[in-house]
């Protein structure tokens, strides 16, 4: 988690780049090599996407490739969605941080605490999803509680437990731009942590209403993700620095180093 805030405190950036690499191999990890170069002066993280990698015959290769070339102060997000049982969990947290060099990981709950603790490591950062920026046509996280309140919300509520019981690491929270007034719900409850938000651009999220739902009161506290946004633009680097620049004029709070 240090590693993300002193990464944000360098660059004032609240940006995560996401790294879905699409087309053939050879222009794929070109394209890769380019996006990284031109936007990590604005990016407080990359968020590679497992799949786009496992989906290639040396998949896991170039994922390794890919995450090397990243400047070593910027945090790695492996946006792998686990989501198994504690001891499979624990392979997979050996494959994100000991063969791929992740710093953080997103994780499926839908198994419960088990599906997150295996990830919990010391100076790791672990994103819980709790309200994803997808709309399926049958979808569970909205599903009402007899308790009260959604599936979502009691997501949301088990990785602050979590967050609060281990101390070396930090749990956090997926949410999705898609729909600001659950995401301001979910910074209600969980005021302090961290949250990865995608869905802006390509899925409709508002950038304005998201920051003003989710922010916490020092200006921080999100994540916001481009993957497509910025893949596709002709300019990666001109794509991510206006990115980053709209986003912080919505910031109540700014790193004072750059005031």
């Amino acid at each position: 988690m240090q590693k993300l805030l002193t990464r944000i405190q360098a660059t004032n950036s609240l940006l995560c780049v996401g790294l879905d690499p699409t087309g053939d191999d050879a222009p794929a990890t070109k394209r890769l090599r380019e996006v990284i170069a031109e936007t990590a002066a604005y990016a407080a993280a990359f968020k590679p996407n497992l799949a786009f990698f496992l989906s290639r015959e040396n998949g896991v290769a170039l994922l390794q490739q890919t995450v090397r070339s990243i400047p070593a102060d910027i945090p790695v997000i492996l946006d792998g969605k686990f989501g198994d049982i504690a001891n499979t969990a624990e392979h997979y947290a050996r494959f994100a941080y000991d063969v791929v060099g992740a710093d953080a990981v997103t994780v499926n709950p839908y198994m419960g605490d088990d599906t997150i603790r295996p990830f919990a490591r010391p100076g790791k950062l672990v994103f819980s999803l709790a309200k994803t920026s997808n709309k399926p046509q049958h979808g569970l996280q909205d599903a009402a509680l007899t308790r009260g309140g959604s599936i979502s919300d009691w997501a949301a509520r088990l990785a602050r437990l979590v967050d609060e019981e281990l101390t070396e690491s930090t749990i956090g929270l997926v949410v999705g731009a898609t729909e600001p007034a659950n995401l301001a719900k979910l910074r209600a409850a969980c005021p302090t942590q961290w949250f990865l938000v995608p869905g802006i651009g390509a899925q409709g999220g508002d950038l304005s209403a998201t920051l003003r739902a989710g922010l916490r009161a020092d200006g921080s506290g999100l994540l916001i993700n481009s993957s497509r946004g910025i893949w596709q633009a002709a300019d990666a680097g001109r794509a991510a620095r206006e990115l980053m620049q709209e986003i912080n004029q919505f910031r109540t709070v700014k790193n004072p180093a750059h005031a």
